[in-house]
């Protein structure tokens, strides 16, 4: 694909100093000049005709295109060619849920129930939920959903006595909205892991991903206003669609 002139989908040189900006950084701006007016999906130019056009050398291009791979901007495929992608979800570390962090970035929510069954707690889930082990637990999995696309595979681990007469079908929208609603459960506080993790076959399948990509894996327990555990939930996140953001603050004293 040859810009010359850098064409009608291409990108105008900013008058840059060399003092304010390097030549990576700005190589970087203008690349994703162009990609920002280009289609998901659309191929970008080789690395030999940005270098060309951009008057810059390939390393420099090269680590451009790098940092917008690692950014979710792009996404190579070996022999293909290096291709726009929608850009990663930042995920705060808040106890929002799914439903509202999407809607809050303008994206419409969705959630498709996988399965729903009715098991014992057992040692580790009894000791997660601080429930008996013999106490009955609901184990859901739900698809999520980001104007219609896949986001996350989730398991849902809720005591069975605190959501009586819940179906899967009720399920549509956010647990949390309805733990408030019905129930008059308000999630109010919990604890959260995150680790990097690759898909299992299940997983790939679900999120419609190759088998072993790149996800994070958050389980995450959550208590209500009046300090009772009310889910304990694992899911993953497909990695090329999510990025972590956290504020971080000096410890006071």
């Amino acid at each position: 694909m040859a810009l010359t002139n850098f064409g009608p989908v291409g990108y105008s040189r900013p008058a840059m100093s060399a003092q304010k900006v390097t030549k990576q950084s700005a190589t970087r701006q203008q690349v994703l000049d162009l990609i920002q007016r280009l289609g998901i999906g659309t191929a970008i130019p080789s690395e030999r005709q940005l270098s060309a056009d951009l008057g810059v050398s390939r390393l420099t291009v090269r680590a451009a295109l790098d940092d917008l791979a690692r950014e979710g901007y792009l996404v190579r495929r070996r022999g293909s060619g290096t291709y726009v992608q929608q850009p990663k979800i930042s995920q705060e570390l808040t106890i929002t849920s799914f439903s509202e962090d999407m809607r809050r970035r303008g994206m419409a929510p969705g959630s498709k129930t996988l399965s729903m069954e009715t098991i014992l707690a057992g040692a580790r889930l009894g000791r997660f939920l601080q429930v008996s082990p013999s106490e009955e637990i609901l184990v859901i999995k739900r698809l999520r959903l980001a104007d219609g696309e896949t986001m996350a595979i989730e398991t849902l681990h809720l005591p069975k006595g605190l959501v009586p007469g819940l179906t899967g079908k009720d399920l549509a929208g956010s647990l949390y909205d309805l733990l408030d609603e019905r129930y008059g459960i308000r999630v109010v506080h919990g604890t959260q892991g995150i680790e990097p993790t690759v898909t299992n076959e299940e997983e790939s399948a679900a999120l419609g991903v190759p088998l072993h990509s790149p996800a994070f894996l958050f389980e995450r327990t959550s208590r209500d206003q009046r300090d009772r555990t009310v889910e304990f939930v694992h899911s993953v996140y497909r990695g090329d669609r999510y990025r972590i953001v956290t504020e971080l603050r000096m410890p006071q004293g």
